[in-house]
């Protein structure tokens, strides 16, 4: 087993770095598209449309992924879907140049479909790695994006004056880092990830069967969504998911409505997605020692804080740090649920169920980023956070009474 653990660590590695150099090409993205929104549409209403879109292209596309990955391998769809990013993050930056807000959103449904293919590498680093271990191997690609969170927001401003330069929009600046950060990302994942992780899961199941993944009979989807367990890790990564996208989405909007300048945005963005990934390498540990249930009850209790202290005051320390707690609640609840999800597969049941899993906390979030425009627009920034804070109290019960019940 001592050959296996050695290739299960090379792809985990490999997979951090594609998370690492993808989550900045995303983030540096999500930085400006509620700015870009309103700006290209001139509606404020329309401000979350742009995240919507790329959201639902992900859902969407999530559960063909599924389909993808098995078909040619982990490898082979995470170079395709980073290609796509690539060329997404090409037809954004020239959107701009031509303020062309259809040519804006076509480019979005290409980064959307990209994402939701980069996030099913942390279940490619969960079957390579021993059932004790996985939590702390999701935790090792999800903390990539700290690297994102740190590279992301801050080259928004300074591409922009690069790109200002040649006379275009600086907003397009950030568009266009993140097509050269997908492009390296493609060729760090077709070099290095060898062997294929499909191939090495199978070896992991067959010598470590784990009880929670059935008989060995490949169940519906909808058959394993009725385990308790599936059952509670969905709708922790769903709802968890999709608070964190109604307050985050809006907020760089809200700033620019109370006359922040762009690195007053991308700070309280920063420390937003410092909390999302920094702190995987403790919550995936604590998933393993103290079970999966702890770790979401957790993120929840965390997230319901955040969006109140989202209230508190529009300056950036306030927001700065509710949004970090917010970022890390997002964190507990997402890597304690797809840990909790893995646990209960078997290898022919992985990427698909995976997939469905992925298109149902796309939608959520689609649907959270259009909400968050519309109460924003006509109730303003802290009425939505108390919904947020609402939609949050759900996980926190259904984990409370699935451990209690258990």
């Amino acid at each position: 087993m001592t050959n296996l653990e050695s290739i299960a660590r090379k792809i985990t590695g490999i997979l951090f770095a594609q998370q690492s150099l993808a989550s900045a090409g995303f983030i540096a993205a999500a930085t400006l598209n509620s700015i870009v929104g309103k700006e290209l549409s001139q509606h404020a209403n329309w401000a979350g449309v742009p995240t919507a879109v790329y959201l639902l292209a992900g859902a969407f596309s999530a559960f063909m992924w599924g389909y993808v990955f098995d078909a040619i391998g982990r490898r082979g769809g995470l170079v395709t879907g980073l290609t796509a990013g690539a060329l997404g993050s090409g037809v954004t930056f020239y959107a701009i140049a031509i303020q062309s807000f259809p040519v804006f959103l076509g480019g979005m449904v290409l980064m959307g479909i990209a994402n939701a293919a980069v996030q099913l590498g942390r279940f490619a680093a969960a079957e390579v790695n021993l059932p004790e271990h996985r939590g702390r191997a999701i935790s090792n690609v999800v903390i990539g994006g700290t690297v994102g969170s740190v590279i992301g927001p801050f080259v928004a401003g300074p591409a922009g004056g690069i790109v200002g330069a040649w006379g275009i929009n600086e907003l397009a600046g950030a568009y266009l880092v993140s097509l050269i950060l997908f492009a390296i990302a493609a060729v760090v994942v077709f070099i290095g990830l060898r062997p294929d992780p499909r191939e090495i899961g199978k070896q992991v199941a067959e010598k470590f069967p784990v009880a929670g993944s059935g008989t060995g009979e490949v169940r519906s989807v909808l058959e394993i969504f009725r385990q308790p367990a599936a059952l509670v890790a969905v709708v922790s990564m769903v709802l968890g998911q999709m608070v964190m996208v109604l307050v985050m989405v809006i907020t760089s909007l809200h700033m620019r409505d109370h006359q922040h300048e762009l690195t007053d945005i991308s700070a309280v963005i920063a420390s937003h997605t410092f909390g999302m990934y920094a702190f995987s390498i403790i919550s995936g540990r604590l998933a393993d020692r103290w079970g999966r249930g702890p770790v979401i009850l957790i993120g929840s209790a965390t997230l319901i804080v955040a969006c109140v202290a989202a209230t508190i005051s529009p300056d950036v320390l306030p927001l700065s740090v509710a949004l970090f707690l917010l970022g890390l609640g997002w964190n507990f609840c997402f890597v304690g649920g797809s840990t909790l999800l893995a646990d209960q597969l078997s290898p022919l049941e992985r990427s698909r169920t995976q997939g469905f899993n992925d298109l149902l906390v796309g939608l959520a979030s689609a649907l959270g980023s259009l909400e968050s425009g519309i109460i924003f627009a006509s109730l303003g920034y802290n009425m939505m956070a108390y919904v947020s804070a609402g939609f949050a109290l759900v996980p926190f019960t259904v984990v409370l009474i699935w451990m209690r019940r258990k």
